[in-house]
């Protein structure tokens, strides 16, 4: 009996989704959001839709028991009523029916946005809800509850390993979050590390882990930590780390002996594909899967189908796929629109029939996404929706962002006032971004400084700005939560975006904590990106992804990497003078990996997709090969053995960082040293278009632009210091001016050229300074301490200068306990007002200073006053105690 009421419900919810009725319904009740959506209405005639009908489909469809089609099914309830919603927003019985289906599909926060009247009626309605409830309720905050999909994926954390896949909205992050919460408030000691993809998201995890957890992080004796430098490492704590990649390889390099419990790698679809920052994710895994005992493995990734295959990075999860789980569902729907600019037409996409839906033909010429962005809010009187705007390019995105704010009036926002006055002190006057915050208006831009960022972003959130214009960040797991998102191309930078990428970019719009829904405009640009490519990539489901090492990284190149390690040389070249640098650079960096672990005799991923490459002794004639070379292998997979070895013999030769005088340092001795590092580190092979670039007449003439920017960040001065001395070189240099990658004029101080000028230096500092700069002086500062001694660079360390930009003893320590460079500068300009010393001779910070007047300060203090409460003076209260 069982059994037959089973194949009978699942040949019910088997049929469903081609009947001809729902689909009719379907179409016309998207014709006519369309129409509202687009102010038609008044233009063309509304379709018949029977509400009676879509209510009882929606309610059959929120109680579907399909084995594979059920999330499928509930999220089309949802969007059936979701959609009635917007178009009978008086009709109490679609309002009724929102709160029974809403609670059917498992999505309690939506019911409660919807503020539905209903109340389940019999007894076994009551008892199954008092059940749901209790038991997706999260353990470490009652007051929330899960979807049911979050708390299948939640039970499975503890797992050894494990990894997820859900789309974009439906909290995959969320959920890692509330379970390191939940271990930490009921005593667990353990050590947690969240990888996440970009620095941008530094900053907001960090915040939030300790905005949630507060004055439990100092009764559990926990600090939230973000690079290997922080203070709070040296002492007696646990930790929540929350660290790039990269970051991460270098703390477990410095601290060899460094317990984690739980590595959650967010994001974890970064490890497919042609990147240069994969191979990180490999190397991590693969040292923590040394471990003993091993940390529990957690990946997380959006909308791919077979999660399973990152377990195959942990070599005990080779057969794990019980350890994978896959979840279609999610909480917000998006309702897609199509606007042919070459056909002058609009059309509404249906999820199901996988087809657009002819809306109406454009009556006008020369439409681009700007008429479109202006149209939407143009209908939107009083700004209260917000808007991203996804460009693949900066410039695009900047230069579109400044056209939208020309029809936009300054808003009267104290909030938005105070943040434009400080771009305009902290960065330049003349920084387009400060006039475009006055307007609500801001362009979202992984340069841009953190704690700008981090107040754009908040400011979006609290709908003070209302129209963001984005690059590729947007789709690296930044969190905004947007009402629509227009997309100008199918790029994410040159190439096109993957299936992933597209999916990851459509979940970023609407957010279950604001609405049920979000809508997205794809806009064909006449040039690059037809109507056909976004169907293509609506209608197609993401593949299968493979690993980079397995995949991407083709059988010529892992050829071309055993050839030159079986000739015994570490110098990986490039595999043919136009192999694009992203995938030399992964190349070379699978190929130290091997390298290493040949000499370690270690199995792993890589040697394994190596092994049919390399003959039947070829592992023996490496080892061999690099037997007297040993000692200049190591975890560091941005440096090879040859590299290693000139920089060992170059300070046994007597090289050192030039001695500092006063805090100033000489442009011509930064730039000297530079060109002895580009030596060392044969730069003009390894970082050709960047450090290591020549000009035609064979000087590295971008060296010394960046020589010049190095000099002032290590002496401490601030962002508008740096542009202004930028705009006097660009004044006094005024030939060959790059306009961008392509476009060469002379440099006319324009508005437009300053702001080329900011972006640039701004680029310089996020990518060159903090990152290829600050490794390699990190590279030379441990190879010194290792020769000289651990104290050998206590009164003089360049790595130290850069990383903190200063070399202020005061700001480096703030910044050591969290505070950005930025707002430690300011507290150490407000020496009396802001530190004191305690009788132990302790520095102490004053709690005037988590009401200064200066916001990001204040904003950073009182985070970290919870972080690292004994940084801060005692409470009179305290003392009294």
């Amino acid at each position: 009996m069982s059994e037959s009421m089973v194949n009978l419900g699942e040949s019910i919810f088997n049929e469903i989704d081609h009947n001809d009725f729902l689909n009719s319904i379907y179409d016309n009740m998207l014709y006519n959001y369309a129409l509202i959506k687009f102010n038609l209405t008044n233009i063309r005639q509304k379709r018949e839709v029977d509400i009676d009908a879509a209510l009882r489909f929606a309610d059959l469809l929120s109680k579907s028991t399909h084995s594979q089609k059920a999330d499928d099914h509930k999220m089309w309830a949802q969007e059936i009523i979701s959609l009635l919603l917007a178009l009978e927003p008086e009709n109490e019985d679609v309002r009724y029916y929102a709160g029974s289906i809403l609670s059917n599909v498992g999505n309690y926060r939506g019911k409660d946005l919807v503020d539905s009247p209903y109340i389940e009626s019999t007894l076994q309605e009551k008892a199954f809800s008092a059940f749901c409830k209790e038991y997706l309720t999260i353990p470490s905050d009652k007051s929330k509850m899960f979807f049911l999909q979050q708390k299948h994926i939640y039970d499975k954390m503890k797992n050894g390993f494990f990894s997820y896949s859900a789309p974009t909205s439906m909290g995959k992050s969320f959920i890692m979050h509330v379970f390191i919460q939940e271990q930490i408030m009921r005593g667990e000691k353990l050590n947690f590390a969240r990888i996440v993809p970009t620095k941008a998201l530094i900053n907001e995890v960090r915040t939030d882990s300790i905005d949630d957890l507060k004055v439990i992080l100092e009764e559990r004796n926990y600090r939230v930590v973000t690079a290997a430098s922080d203070i709070s490492l040296e002492e007696d704590h646990n930790f929540i780390l929350v660290m790039t990649p990269e970051r991460l390889l270098y703390l477990l390099m410095s601290k060899p002996d460094f317990v984690i419990d739980y590595l959650f790698i967010d994001e974890a679809h970064k490890i497919s594909g042609r990147n240069s920052r994969g191979p990180f994710y490999y190397k991590v895994v693969d040292m923590l899967s040394r471990q003993e005992p091993k940390p529990h493995f957690i990946f997380a990734s959006p909308n791919i189908p077979n999660p399973e295959v990152y377990l195959r990075l942990v070599t005990e999860a080779e057969k794990g796929t019980e350890n994978a789980v896959t979840s279609s569902f999610a909480p917000v729907t998006q309702f897609k629109f199509i606007i042919n600019c070459e056909d002058q037409t609009i059309s509404v996409y249906n999820d199901h029939t996988k087809s657009p839906v002819f809306v109406c033909k454009i009556n006008r010429s020369g439409t681009s996404v700007m008429d479109y962005i202006l149209l939407m809010d143009h209908y939107d009187v009083e700004h209260k929706q917000k808007t991203l705007a996804y460009f693949s390019g900066k410039n695009a995105a900047i230069e579109n962002a400044r056209e939208f704010a020309r029809y936009r009036q300054k808003q009267d926002s104290p909030e938005l006032a105070k943040l434009a006055s400080d771009i305009k002190k902290e960065v330049h006057g003349d920084y387009f971004l400060a006039e475009l915050i006055e307007k609500g208006v801001a362009y979202h831009i992984g340069y841009l400084p953190s704690s700008i960022r981090q107040r754009i972003e908040q400011l979006f959130k609290d709908g003070k700005i209302t129209a963001m214009f984005c690059t590729s960040t947007l789709i690296e797991g930044v969190n905004l939560p947007a009402d629509n998102l227009f997309v100008a191309n199918n790029y994410n930078g040159r190439p096109k975006m993957s299936g992933v990428e597209f999916k990851n970019l459509i979940g970023r719009v609407g957010r279950i904590k604001f609405n049920l829904y979000g809508n997205v405009f794809f806009v064909t640009d006449k040039k690059r990106t037809t109507e056909k490519e976004y169907l293509e990539l609506l209608q197609e489901p993401v593949p299968e992804q493979k690993l980079s090492v397995v995949q991407d990284l083709k059988p010529k190149l892992k050829k071309h990497i055993v050839e030159t390690l079986l000739s015994g040389d570490s110098v990986i070249d490039k595999y043919s003078e136009n192999q694009p640098e992203e995938e030399y650079v992964m190349m070379r960096k699978f190929g130290l990996m091997l390298l290493q672990d040949i000499m370690d005799e270690h199995e792993s991923l890589v040697t394994r997709e190596f092994a049919k490459y390399l003959p039947e002794d070829g592992v023996e004639t490496i080892r061999n090969s690099f037997s007297n070379n040993r000692r200049y292998i190591d975890n560091d997979i941005n440096v090879s053995a040859d590299q290693t070895r000139r920089l060992a013999q170059a300070i046994h030769n007597g090289a050192c960082f030039p001695e500092v005088s006063d805090g100033k340092f000489s442009h011509s001795v930064v730039l000297g040293f530079l060109e002895d590092l580009s030596k060392i580190f044969d730069w003009d092979r390894y970082e050709y278009s960047t450090l290591g670039k020549r000009d035609d007449d064979g000087r590295h003439s971008k060296l010394s632009w960046y020589a010049v920017i190095l000099a002032q960040w290590m002496e401490g001065h601030g962002l508008n210091y740096i542009m202004r001395a930028a705009i006097r070189f660009r004044q006094q240099n005024p030939q060959r001016f790059y306009l961008n990658s392509y476009t060469v004029v002379r440099y006319e101080d324009t508005a437009e050229h300053r702001n080329v000028v900011f972006a640039d230096t701004l680029e310089v500092i996020e990518n060159i300074i903090l990152f290829s700069i600050s490794n390699y002086f990190l590279r030379f500062a441990n190879m010194y301490k290792s020769i000289y001694g651990e104290k050998s660079l206590d009164t003089n360390n360049w790595y130290e200068y850069v990383e903190y930009g200063t070399t202020n003893e005061t700001t480096i320590f703030l910044q050591r306990n969290g505070f950005s460079r930025e707002s430690a500068t300011y507290i150490k300009e407000h020496l009396d007002d802001f530190i004191a010393v305690n009788e132990d001779n302790e520095f102490r910070l004053k709690r005037t200073l988590l009401e200064c007047e200066n916001t990001n300060v204040r904003n950073e203090a009182n985070s970290i006053l919870y972080n690292i409460p004994k940084l801060f003076e005692a409470e009179v209260s305290d003392v009294n105690e």
